[in-house]
């Protein structure tokens, strides 16, 4: 089973348009709703994406829903830890894809990296 990693200077997860994400409501408390609409900015794109380096501005201080961990897989997905992996890299697959199409350099460094 392959083990779920972040391909650095993608950004794939950074494009938090709501019209791709209908179902924010369901996982998110409503302060997290409000912070995570109140970062959406022009394109659908983060406000903190680096569009030329292609990274967080805020990584470090990200909001608790922009983290791939077990804890907050856990909440936020009812993801307990031995399906993180799994459930991690199909969802970066579909956001990978829906953001930069299939096939791109992105979704195949990401295939890559992921083994």
């Amino acid at each position: 089973m392959p083990t779920w990693q972040c391909v650095k200077q993608c950004g794939a997860c950074c494009h938090l348009d709501p019209a791709d994400r209908p179902d924010l409501a369901d996982y998110l408390i409503p302060d997290e709703l409000q912070l995570y609409l109140s970062l959406v900015g022009e394109g659908g794109w983060c406000v903190n994406f680096d569009h030329e380096s292609r990274t967080c501005r805020i990584y470090t201080e990200r909001p608790r829903f922009c983290r791939v961990t077990p804890e907050v897989f856990s909440d936020l997905y009812d993801v307990g830890p031995e399906d993180l992996d799994e459930f991690a890299i199909e969802c970066c697959q579909q956001q990978i894809e829906g953001v930069y199409g299939s096939p791109s350099p992105e979704l195949e460094q990401f295939t890559q990296t992921i083994g």
